[in-house]
């Protein structure tokens, strides 16, 4: 694999990109209907690609509410595991919420995932809960300065 390229989605192109790496990880993979998955704040959100080559592999969103920045559908292909794309995404829209001022980032992490974000620096709030049938766990961290 080259070196990735990560990108702030600036066309329908990128977007609809990240949109086929969530549906194929999220919907595909672990079976979240399709309705849950694609939802109402997509069509304001901050949505970042991960790219090998031509191919989009990672995907990750950042919406802004109530004056912290959420991050959410992070999403790398199977194939693609391991590699630090997942990483470079949060990385990314960590930025993007630093540029917006947000002196706060959360997230809704799948407990599988908890250890990766724990590595980003986030910290685990409350207890564990379902969302879509997955046990998952609140987190969040200071906003980079």
């Amino acid at each position: 694999m080259k070196a990735p390229r990560i990108v702030i989605a600036g066309t329908q192109r990128e977007r609809d990109d990240a949109f086929a790496v969530r549906i194929a990880v999220f919907v595909d993979e672990q079976r979240i209907p399709r309705e849950e998955e694609l939802d109402e704040l997509d069509a304001t959100a901050v949505h970042c690609v991960a790219y090998d080559g031509d191919a989009a592999v990672g995907a990750g969103r950042l919406v802004m509410a109530d004056g912290y920045a959420k991050v959410g559908r992070m999403a790398v292909l199977a194939s693609h595991r391991g590699r630090g794309l997942g990483a470079a995404v949060l990385a990314a829209l960590e930025r993007e919420a630093a540029a917006r001022a947000a002196p706060r980032v959360r997230l809704s992490a799948q407990l599988s995932a908890r250890g990766f974000y724990e590595r980003a620096g986030y910290t685990a709030r409350g207890d564990v809960y379902d969302e879509v049938g997955i046990p998952h766990i609140a987190m969040e961290k200071a906003a980079l300065p």
